[in-house]
């Protein structure tokens, strides 16, 4: 090889890489789901997911409460913010509940399970009671506290029976007395099947199998042999059917399951036919906020039960999709929460209010659309109404509370600085290192 003008031996360059050599756009595919995969297995992601998807569903929900509303609160001579002020009341207050069950201990939570199942059972045997009890809609399932405020007990008897069906259960297992089916329903289906005479003595079936569906969760997870948990859905399948085939007004609604036409035979199914009016109106981005037209008296309950049609009217697909995408979102990060602990009364728990919030979210949506029968339960969360927003956001805070106490969980909080190991002086930064308890923090 001759050498170069000055003397030294020339510098061998590598050779440049033919264009067919190059990394194929698949490996970058790759490469980015698994990364994207290492960001989702991270310890805080069921944290973040039930912190944030909470969150934006409720205030999405505060925003559609407030146009769905407008039109229902003047056709009553009441100001057009009525009902968004009063969901914003609920909403802060739920937001101090949420806090709270975020930052109580765990044995805190179960030792107010049975004041909770108490003071539920006390509220709903007061509704029966000519004088206090008020009927909404046809059912006796109301307290009225005065004034515009109302109170619905059956509400609460959600969360009473997710607290104190999980301390009931966490405890006879650490007993060991699962493995007999009489410890395995008595005394829990007995006092499910109590609230569920109670708020059914109000008629109001679409709570009843909300709590039904939680009752079916907790002895899922409990582990209940297939034979128990088929003659357990076998009797309420059974009691169902004949609280069903005895009531004209629950056979109407199931008449109306994929109407087309409001009256279409001798069933009126005027709300439901308007829901998928509502629906198929949007298109892909909506009619924007405040502009959807079912709303102006077509649509009953457009606020409460069918908020999710105005949602799907003013929204359009793209609203809708990511109202989805958020319960199930957190679905998923309540069912890990339920599967990485190694506490019995958490894995319960969260499993209970994970089943409670999903299975009332899905009988609400597949009511508006057309595929289950209209049951008269809120959207969780979204729905306009306190007393279903006041424990559902409790619930969240123990999903949260949960989700902080994981090990992975834990140790990944822990190990978090703060960003201010500087201080400021007169304008100039002084650096004097980081403070000892900051330090100390990082070693543990």
């Amino acid at each position: 090889m001759a050498d170069s003008r000055t003397g030294r031996p020339p510098v061998q360059r590598t050779p440049k890489r033919p264009a067919g050599s190059r990394a194929p756009r698949d490996k970058a595919v790759v490469r980015l789901f698994l990364r994207a995969r290492r960001a989702w297995d991270r310890p805080l992601t069921a944290y973040y997911l039930i912190l944030g998807g909470s969150l934006l569903i409720t205030v999405l929900g505060l925003v559609m409460v407030y146009s769905a509303s407008q039109i229902t609160a003047l056709q009553m001579s009441l100001p057009g913010s009525y009902f968004f002020r009063k969901q914003f009341l609920a909403a802060s207050i739920g937001a101090v509940l949420l806090l709270v069950a975020t930052r109580m201990p765990v044995k805190l939570h179960r030792a107010l399970a049975y004041p909770i199942l108490a003071g539920a059972v006390f509220l709903m045997v007061l509704v029966q009671v000519p004088g206090i009890g008020m009927a909404v809609n046809g059912n006796q399932n109301w307290i009225s506290l005065g004034g515009s405020f109302q109170i619905q007990p059956s509400e609460f008897g959600k969360l009473a029976l997710v607290l104190w069906g999980a301390d009931l259960i966490a405890r006879k297992q650490e007993k060991r007395l699962l493995g007999q089916w009489k410890h395995m329903l008595v005394p829990l289906v007995p006092v499910a099947f109590l609230l569920l005479g109670l708020i059914m003595l109000g008629g109001d079936m679409g709570t009843a199998i909300i709590l039904t569906a939680i009752l079916f969760g907790l002895l899922w997870l409990a582990g209940a042999p297939t034979r128990m948990f088929a003659g357990v859905l076998s009797v309420a399948a059974a009691i169902g059917f004949l609280l069903i085939k005895t009531s004209p007004n629950r056979m109407a609604r199931l008449d109306c399951i994929g109407a087309t036409e409001p009256q279409a035979g001798p069933v009126d199914c005027w709300q439901a036919v308007h829901g998928i009016y509502a629906l198929a109106s949007g298109g892909i981005f909506g009619s924007g906020l405040g502009a959807s037209v079912e709303k102006w008296g077509q649509l009953p309950e457009a606020h409460t039960d069918f908020i999710f049609a105005v949602t799907g009217e003013e929204l359009g697909l793209a609203g809708t999709l990511s109202v989805l995408a958020l319960f199930a979102a957190l679905g998923y990060a309540g069912i890990r929460v339920a599967g990485r602990t190694e506490d019995p009364f958490v894995r319960y728990a969260a499993g209970g209010v994970t089943t409670w919030i999903i299975a009332q979210a899905v009988i609400n949506i597949g009511a508006v659309l057309g595929l289950l029968p209209i049951a008269g339960v809120p959207l969780p969360l979204f729905s306009y109404g306190g007393s279903a927003l006041l424990p559902t956001m409790f619930a969240i805070g123990l999903l949260i509370a949960f989700a902080r106490e994981e090990p992975a969980a834990r140790a990944a909080l822990a190990m978090r600085q703060p960003r201010f190991g500087r201080k400021r002086s007169g304008g100039a930064v002084l650096n004097r290192g980081p403070r000892r308890w900051n330090t100390m923090r990082r070693r543990a």
